[in-house]
């Protein structure tokens, strides 16, 4: 993974965010909610702005601060997200509505293994960002993929899991965590080998994998 010195000096690189949005970012680090990391949720930003979606399905609304980034992002899109957690997704609903996003931003408190049949009507999706359980990353890949449009591109987040994935198992201190960097690594490998789809696994952040329809 890259270096803290050169992450804090990338960092620091970053256009200002919207006094809303770096409030969030306070808010996630004070509570230890997981959001995405600044550098990697850039990168994701640059390659949605490049793809220009019309609509994207996201897994893991969280507190709402990537659906509210991608938002901002790119004015045209409208971005369904699934949250399991019912603190997290009230949350995400009043920050939805304070930046004035609700007709754009549709939130669904559900679990997303369970709400797939439901969220077909609103398909297909031009991009699925993966960003919930990681131990579940295939089964959420396997649900939505048949709903993404021709030329379609799927994001996972913390495909690299602060970087667990390349070490030795036995280096891990639990059985939970053996199991989970298995699992993931069993999905990143899947990405690889995906007939008519090209991924590749990008470095930043928590690592993104960008898995394209071809």
């Amino acid at each position: 993974m890259i270096d803290n010195d050169v992450i804090t000096y990338l960092e620091n690189l970053l256009p200002k965010r919207p006094k809303y949005v770096q409030d969030m970012e306070e808010i996630a680090a004070q509570n230890e909610i997981p959001i995405m990391e600044k550098t990697g949720i850039e990168v994701l930003l640059l390659l949605l702005s490049m793809q220009r979606p019309k609509k994207i399905l996201e897994i893991g609304t969280a507190i709402g601060y990537s659906a509210i980034r991608m938002a901002l992002k790119i004015p045209t899109v409208e971005i369904y997200t699934i949250e399991l957690d019912e603190e997290r997704y009230q949350q995400a609903n009043q920050h939805i509505k304070a930046m004035d996003l609700e007709t754009r931003i549709h939130t669904f408190h559900a679990d997303a293994l369970e709400i797939s049949e439901q969220l077909k009507q609103f398909g297909p999706f031009d991009a699925l960002f993966i960003d919930a359980t990681k131990a579940k990353y295939t089964k959420f890949f396997q649900a939505y993929e048949p709903m993404l449009s021709d030329g379609g591109i799927i994001y996972s987040d913390n495909v690299l899991f602060k970087g667990t994935v390349a070490r030795d198992r036995s280096e891990l201190q639990t059985r939970r965590q053996r199991t989970l960097v298995r699992k993931l690594n069993d999905f990143n490998k899947s990405l690889y080998e995906l007939p008519n789809y090209d991924t590749t696994i990008i470095p930043v952040g928590d690592g993104i994998a960008v898995t394209k329809r071809t």
